[in-house]
């Protein structure tokens, strides 16, 4: 079973990643193994659902349902990539510690810069919200605790996709017309200010190619950049992001968390040090994990209450 789902995915990836949220959750498997193969039973797996069709072009996303009986929090995943590169199944890695914890999860695929350029991705995302939306009872997904979240790329799409609002002018292809709104972001070392990718100091080869010879490239990476629809009615945002990261720089997630700070928006910052793009320690993941789940339970995005897992997490926090 396992082989069947998780073919682009070592099996040492996947058991480190299984361990990382949360600590407590983790102290009370004694056996790894037999819970990854247990939480199959728990979760029913729907592979490649077409979201949404553009220009002759299929855009699809894989659901991991939890099969719990109410509507249950739900994390919208985008993988990164540059916007030009690895597709959606790989990224079981960071979808396992949701997973551990009794979410669903939806992860998104959106067409490249081989098939469409900036803001393309945008767009694609944001019809991906709106499918989740639309389809939220079908699925069991709680419509009030939607949770946004992905890396590098993935993290900016996240950001864009809750961000953004339809007079920006990219929702025009999505099928539906529900209310975009989301509970919180999660977002990994995600870029905050694409124009700065692309002329300057900090220029990067992936944002160009996403880019393309558009020659109003520079007037894309304004509308796709997250830091320029900052305001205060915005919803929690995490962001994890390292000081010493090479491909997205570390001034993206600083200067981010400044205006949200100024616009009394709700996020955190967590600084990795020395941490580059990703790639973090068993420990440093650990530890970005447990800062996760707190941060979402403080906004009151868990269903635990009614779960094994958290009786089991009280009797170990009264010992």
């Amino acid at each position: 079973m396992l082989k069947k789902y998780l073919s682009e995915v070592s099996y040492q990836a996947v058991f480190i990643a299984y361990n990382f949220l949360p600590i407590n959750v983790w102290k009370i498997l004694s056996n790894p193994a037999a819970e990854i193969l247990a939480f199959f039973n728990n979760y029913q797996i729907h592979k490649n659902i077409k979201y949404l069709t553009v220009n002759n072009y299929n855009l699809q996303l894989d659901i991991y349902q939890s099969l719990a009986p109410k509507p249950q929090p739900t994390v919208i995943f985008i993988h990164g990539g540059g916007w030009v590169g690895r597709p959606r199944e790989v990224e079981l890695f960071f979808l396992l510690p949701y997973l551990k914890i009794g979410f669903s999860v939806v992860n998104v695929g959106y067409r490249l810069a081989a098939q469409s350029l900036a803001p393309a991705a945008v767009a694609d995302c944001r019809c991906a919200l709106d499918w989740v939306m639309r389809n939220a009872q079908q699925y069991n997904f709680d419509p009030e605790k939607i949770i946004l979240s992905g890396f590098s790329a993935g993290g900016h799409l996240a950001m864009t996709t809750a961000l953004l609002t339809p007079d920006v002018g990219f929702d025009s292809f999505c099928e539906g017309d529900e209310e975009l709104n989301v509970a919180a972001i999660v977002n990994w070392y995600g870029v905050t200010d694409v124009k700065d990718l692309l002329e300057g100091a900090n220029v990067h080869d992936y944002a160009l190619e996403w880019m393309g010879n558009q020659s109003d490239r520079l007037e894309i990476g304004e509308r796709v950049s997250p830091i320029n629809y900052v305001h205060s009615q915005l919803p929690p945002i995490f962001t994890v992001h390292g000081d010493a990261d090479l491909s997205v720089p570390y001034n993206h997630a600083v200067r981010f968390h400044e205006a949200l700070n100024q616009a009394n928006v709700p996020n955190q910052l967590l600084t990795i040090p020395g941490g580059g793009h990703g790639e973090f320690s068993y420990s440093e993941n650990l530890n970005i994990y447990e800062n996760i789940e707190s941060f979402l339970r403080k906004y009151d995005l868990f269903n635990c209450k009614d779960s094994a897992i958290s009786s089991q997490l009280t009797a170990i926090n009264n010992e």
